[in-house]
Formats: C-alpha cells, sequence, structure tokens
C-alpha cells in the first residue's frame, strides 16, 4: 500500500498491471505511521462492492492474511464515528499507549476490561493497547463488543460472520526446501533487481533525519516493513566505515533478509492451518490446495485446476477437486494462561504450552533440575536458570 520500495515490498510489475486492472497499490504515503487493517478493510471492502456491481470477480491476493481475514469476517471494530478510508491523522491514540510500561498498561486495561486482560498477555503491548483503546473511543469493553459479534446469526467463537457467503480461498504451497531455496533466489533477485538504490534513496529521503535525532522506529508503518530494518546498519554506516567493514555489513542485511522471509513464509502457512483450516464456527470459506513445489507443473498442479475451482463457483457447481480440511480441538483454550515455574515464563494458549513443554529451553531447566535433584541440591535451580538455552520454538515471555 505504500508508495515507494517497490523492490523490497515485492509490488505487482506494471507490465502484470496491465493485464488486469488492480487496486489498493502505492497510495499511502510513506511517513504515515498509523495507517492500520482498519483502514485498509474500510477502502477495500467498497472497491470490493465496485466490482461486484460491475459484473466482475475480486480477487484479494496476499500477502498478509490477517489483512485477508479483515475482508472476509466481521472481525473487526471501528472506534470512530465516522470510519476514514484514509489514514488518520497524527494522534493516534493506540501509538500514545503503547509508549507506556506493559505493566502500566495490563494494569488500566485490567480496571476496565478484566476479561479481554485475562486474556492478553502483560508484555503484549500491541493487543493491550488495542483494547483499552477500543474502550476509551467507544465507553465499551472491549471483550463485550467481540461477544456481541460471535453472538450475531453466523458468528463463531473467533468472530463475526462471513461478510462474501460465496468466497473461496487458493492456497498455493510448497515444500519447504523447495519454498526457502525460491525465497533465496528472491532475494538475489531483488538485489540484482536495484534493491540498495532503492534502499539508499528511501534512506536517504526519509530515514537519514530521524537516525540523527534516535527517533527511528520499526514498530510503525513502512518501516516494519521486511528488508528495511534489516539494512539499518549498512545505510547508517555507509560512508563512514572502510569499505571491507561496509561490505560485510551489506552482507549481513543480505542473509537476515533471506532469515526474516522464510521465518515469515513460515508464519503465513501456520496461519492458513490455524485461522482458516482450524476455524471454528460456522460460515468457513472452503479452501484449496495447490502444490507450487516443481514451478515446472505450474500449468498441471496450478492453473488448470485453479480455473476449474473458479470457473465452479462461477457456475454454481462442487469443483471435482476437494477442499482441504483439518481437525480442531475444540476443547483447546487459545487463551488458557500456564505459569512454567521452573523458567519463570507466563505461557498463553494451550498449544503454545505444549510447544513450550517441548522447547529447548525448557528441556534444558528440566534436565539440569533432575541432576540436581539426583544430587541432592535442588534448591540450586532458581539461582542457576539464567544461563539456559534460548530458542524460538518457544514464544513465551518471562514473566513481569
Amino acid at each position: 500500500v505504500y508508495k515507494g520500495l517497490d523492490i523490497i515490498t515485492n509490488k505487482v510489475s506494471p507490465q502484470e498491471q496491465r493485464l488486469c486492472r488492480h487496486h489498493m497499490i502505492s497510495f499511502v504515503d510513506p511517513l504515515v505511521s498509523n495507517y492500520t487493517v482498519v483502514d485498509f478493510r474500510d477502502k477495500a471492502v467498497p472497491l470490493i462492492s465496485y466490482i461486484f456491481a460491475r459484473d466482475k470477480i475480486p480477487i484479494v491476493v496476499g500477502g498478509t492474511n490477517y489483512y485477508i481475514e479483515s475482508l472476509l469476517w466481521k472481525v473487526l471494530i471501528n472506534t470512530k464515528e465516522k470510519p476514514s478510508s484514509v489514514p488518520r491523522p497524527d494522534g493516534d491514540r493506540k501509538v500514545e499507549l503503547e509508549q507506556l510500561d506493559s505493566a502500566e498498561l495490563h494494569r488500566r486495561l485490567s480496571q476496565v476490561d478484566p476479561e479481554m486482560a485475562a486474556k492478553l498477555h502483560p508484555h503484549d503491548k500491541r493487543k493491550v493497547a488495542r483494547s483499552l483503546q477500543v474502550f476509551e473511543e467507544t465507553g465499551i469493553p472491549h471483550s463485550e463488543i467481540l461477544h456481541q459479534q460471535q453472538e450475531e446469526e453466523g458468528g463463531g467463537p473467533l468472530g463475526g460472520p462471513l461478510k462474501y457467503p460465496h468466497s473461496c480461498i487458493l492456497w498455493l504451497h510448497a515444500d519447504q526446501a523447495a519454498l526457502d531455496a525460491r525465497l533465496e533466489k528472491r532475494v538475489d533477485d531483488m538485489v540484482a533487481a536495484g534493491l540498495l538504490e532503492e534502499l539508499r534513496d528511501f534512506h536517504r529521503r526519509y530515514n537519514r533525519e530521524k537516525v540523527a535525532e534516535n527517533r527511528q522506529d520499526y514498530q510503525h508503518g513502512i518501516f516494519q516493513s521486511i528488508g528495511f530494518k534489516e539494512f539499518h546498519e549498512f545505510l547508517v554506516s555507509e560512508g563512514n566505515c572502510s569499505p571491507e567493514t561496509s561490505a560485510l555489513l551489506l552482507e549481513k542485511g543480505i542473509q537476515a533478509l533471506k532469515q526474516v522471509t522464510k521465518r515469515y513464509a513460515r508464519r503465513q502457512n501456520k496461519w492458513v492451518r490455524n485461522r482458516f483450516l482450524k476455524r471454528p464456527g460456522p460460515n468457513v470459506p472452503p479452501v484449496y490446495g495447490l502444490e507450487v513445489s516443481d514451478l515446472q507443473r505450474w500449468e498441471e498442479d496450478v492453473l488448470k485446476p485453479a480455473l476449474e475451482i473458479v470457473e465452479s463457483f462461477i457456475q454454481g457447481r462442487e469443483p471435482l477437486a476437494e477442499p482441504l480440511r483439518m481437525e480442531h480441538d475444540e476443547k483447546e483454550n487459545k487463551r488458557s494462561h500456564h505459569v512454567c515455574e521452573l523458567c519463570d515464563r507466563l505461557i498463553i494458549g494451550d498449544r503454545e504450552w505444549a510447544a513450550h513443554t517441548r522447547s529447548k529451553s525448557h528441556l534444558h531447566h528440566l534436565k539440569k533440575r533432575r541432576k540436581l535433584e539426583a544430587s541432592g541440591h535442588a534448591g540450586g535451580i532458581v539461582g542457576e536458570s539464567g544461563d539456559a538455552e534460548t530458542s524460538d520454538e518457544d514464544g513465551s515471555l518471562p514473566l513481569p
């Protein structure tokens, strides 16, 4: 949506845009830091209605599955009397709240919406700030509004009803090894296409002054996009260090970009499985999997089956392909609280707790405690917990 950085954001090429009319590309000023999913939805929904009115079929391409979900279901909350399709001016309340200490932020939410506070991790400042913002700007607890959405006809445990009952999802997925190799090549192609020149220009126009004043912010707006912050060290030191050091920082940025890109792809796939395939409740669009591991088989594995699925939906008949289905545990509690005294951590969610108990850090602590217990020194475990290994397999956070 942001203007500029066409290479790093992998915008569709002008040639491809001429083949089919595109919307929602390059229309937000890069310096706008408070553009949200609500702004995206409020601009996209009228466009979808406009496309339908012309007897055309809108195709939403992602990307960011959270934004796609905002178009499929009634899951977002307007906190303004008159929702706007353009970014709001300075003074975004959520950003202001995020400046507060995590403990203070969570304490405030506990006072006005204890139910939501109990569901959110105290360190999740973004979600806690959003819930507090909802209450401040509507006068209604966030949890109460969510309950109202879920109780609407067609609503379910994860939100309100489906907006477009006759939609379907095409999920292009690949073998992990093939996907990783493709993503690494994509980064190399981006560098060859002029990525560094694009980043230098953007840094010179938008970020140099922020760096000089030590107020650069990689948590909001385009600066949080994958690809910019990975090259921050290279950009701010270029011209102020030796060519050898600059080359090392550049390579460091390229490798970091490859890693975060692969990590993001894994999160996208996890989102599809957990939010689309395992989504409980009614009105869930069918998800059709298209295998893209072998690009030599694009027409057989992707294009032809995709066209058949879409044509079937247009004609009101069942596609030849079977939609993907995954079993979900009805008893699973995504907001349950678990305290691991061994690791001094609070973990929210049954699945996250199960992952924590299998993580390297937890098993390391467990092994150490058993060893100490066996030697008769179990009481020393607390003082020695600081030298445990860390692992990104465990998404838990230390207790406040």
